[in-house]
């Protein structure tokens, strides 16, 4: 999500809003809904804040799709990546902070009080990086990495998100085009203007970028995939036109000059560029990494107590699937190396070529269908939205992650899209797949977001972003769908302890790199030799960490958060616990730990009567 986006919650210091106090408003939320006064005034407010956000941010407009009638203007136009868009938005979120301030929590109804509490929270957290360093975001501290800049995001967001299905869309598209020069200047400009102050990814990290530069700069101007992209939908649509040659004439004129000049840009910076991996070699860097962390997980755990804590995970998982190996005859070695093993088996593994990858894709789509029929067994209503399954685009499977999510617009005009890399089909075991489908897939993100999406609850509140949640979530799917029947076996319920193995891991060696020094080198080779993934895999995992602090630990934090919460609501509940009125609870869309973990008690005792 763009940087703007204060409901993004993309990373600042959970200080900002005290744990305590969201804690004694999640404390209310059973209560009987009974307007209040306030509550007409929070929602007025809501739209204005809203309606503000979707102003300054044209592409979170469209991937709403709220881009249409008085807005129809914004999707022809891109974000501001400038730096002066940035000081703007700060004052924005200042303003929206104080306005939601003047609204006292006991003129409000329970929900409202919540809903008040946790919005006043994400913009507190978007404001920690333009106020305290400089930076977008500290989960973010470099403008432009393997996975972040304009030339990355782009692409995939014109290709991916933006519509195509009449002459209205396609001449945005274009307009958008012929926009992206700009952007990758303006993206080159406040990237020269961090690195001199200290703030420029790793050595390895502009290498990567600038490989992924050069082949998006490689296609004849008529053959680029934007352009591609475009034509092939215009054609679908039936519009008529010369979309490639228009489209093709941007390349040419905008995009690839703009582009040559970035590339010239970042191939300077990189000859001064650090080999060191964390943000301990960079200007304020620890603090920087604190803000990372503690945004990213919601909590006040220092990175001495996340090592620690993910030392001893690392420990008891390796001791599970040690057991589950050897019952398959699998005793030789160390838990890694055996796991290795079984990556590499022949019968793992799908052929490396278009047929192998695309019976790759149909596999995951057959375990997306069979886990939604299980899914009643565990939910109320559960969700049956549209879920489309693809692989990473090549231009961008470099640098970008192994699996990711993205959100259906609110207004449903495109489905929700689940993304896997398949740049190394051997990067993806038969055996570990299923549970890659329940996190990204259901019951785990598409659930979640599916379910928040369609509550009656404020837009904000539908849009709600706390990585330790929504990944904690995503990770307590993935052990859910094992209580479901999810796993075809021992091996396969070894691929699902892998995965707990893989997120225990990131909590060591995200901690090791920007609070102990280690080298990229030292974290990748950890992470071969603990989780058995292939050396290519586990160095690209460690290079996005390098340019993501934080992140990495929010999934295995957040799925403690969710078990702690299951634990203590069935503690309460007793013999009434409901295990589909405890899943009710993303109704509510998401919040902070300390919230969740409240909002449940509350919930167990109405079950409990």
């Amino acid at each position: 999500m763009d940087r703007r986006q204060f409901i993004a919650g993309a990373g600042a210091a959970v200080a900002a809003l005290p744990v305590e106090r969201l804690a004694a408003q999640a404390t209310v939320a059973a209560a009987p809904a009974e307007a209040m006064p306030g509550d007409a005034r929070l929602n007025t407010a809501f739209d204005a804040i809203l309606a503000e956000t979707i102003r300054a941010s044209p592409q979170f407009a469209t991937s709403l799709g709220f881009d249409k009638g008085a807005n129809a203007a914004l999707r022809g136009k891109l974000d501001d990546n400038s730096a002066a868009a940035r000081a703007r938005d700060l004052a924005r979120a200042k303003a929206a902070a104080a306005r939601l301030r003047a609204i006292a929590p006991d003129t409000l109804s329970p929900q409202k009080r919540i809903d008040r509490e946790v919005v006043l929270y994400s913009i507190d957290q978007q404001m920690v990086g333009p106020e305290r360093f400089g930076i977008d975001t500290p989960i973010r501290p470099y403008r432009i990495t393997q996975q972040g800049g304009v030339y990355f995001s782009l692409p995939d967001f014109l290709d991916s998100t933006h519509p195509v299905q009449t002459v209205f869309d396609a001449e945005a598209y274009l307009s958008r085009l012929g926009a992206m020069g700009g952007a990758l200047d303006t993206d080159t400009a406040v990237q020269q203007e961090q690195a001199a102050r200290g703030l420029l990814a790793p050595d390895f990290s502009l290498d990567l970028a600038l490989g992924q530069m050069r082949k998006l700069r490689a296609p004849a101007p008529a053959d680029h995939p934007m352009v591609a992209s475009l034509v092939r939908r215009a054609a679908a649509a039936k519009l008529p036109g010369d979309w490639r040659g228009r489209a093709a004439q941007l390349v040419e004129r905008s995009v690839y000059p703009a582009l040559d000049r970035q590339i010239a840009a970042v191939t300077r910076l990189r000859r001064g560029a650090r080999s060191a991996a964390g943000l301990g070699a960079v200007p304020n860097g620890a603090a920087i990494y604190a803000a990372a962390l503690a945004g990213a997980t919601t909590t006040t755990l220092s990175p001495a107590e996340v090592h620690r804590m993910g030392l001893e995970e690392v420990a008891d998982l390796s001791a599970q699937l040690d057991a589950i190996l050897k019952g398959q005859g699998m005793s030789q070695g160390s838990v890694g190396a055996r796991l290795a093993a079984l990556n590499a088996s022949p019968a793992q593994l799908y052929p490396d070529t278009p047929a192998g990858r695309a019976a790759l894709i149909a596999s995951l789509n057959t375990g997306v269908r069979a886990m939604q029929a299980k899914l009643p067994r565990a939910f109320t209503n559960p969700p049956n939205a549209p879920l489309e399954i693809k692989a990473v685009p090549a231009e961008i499977q470099d640098g970008a992650s192994n699996g990711y999510y993205y959100r259906a617009p609110l207004d449903g005009s495109r489905p929700a899209i689940y993304w896997i890399n398949l740049k190394s089909v051997a990067d993806w075991p038969k055996y570990t797949l299923p549970s890659l489908t329940y996190h990204e897939g259901v019951p785990g993100h598409h659930l979640q977001i599916s379910t928040a999406q369609r509550a009656d609850t404020h837009v904000l509140r539908k849009i709600s972003f706390f990585g330790a949640y929504l990944e904690g979530w995503a990770l307590y799917a993935e052990q859910l769908a094992d209580e479901l029947g999810g796993y075809a076996g021992p091996i396969e319920r070894a691929g699902y302890l892998q995965s707990f193995l893989f997120r225990a891991a990131r909590l060591v060696v995200d901690t090791g790199i920007h609070a102990q020094g280690w080298s990229r080198e030292r974290a990748t080779q950890y992470m071969v030799d603990t989780v058995g993934f292939a050396p290519g895999r586990s160095q690209r995992e460690i290079e996005r960490y390098c340019t993501m602090p934080g992140q990495a630990c929010s999934y295995k934090i957040g799925h403690a958060s969710w078990l702690r919460a299951r634990k203590k609501a069935q503690e309460i509940a007793g013999d009434r616990f409901d295990l589909k009125r405890f899943h009710d609870v993303l109704e509510s869309g998401a919040v902070p730990l300390v919230m969740l973990e409240k909002l449940t008690e509350e919930q167990a005792r109405a079950m409990r009567g």
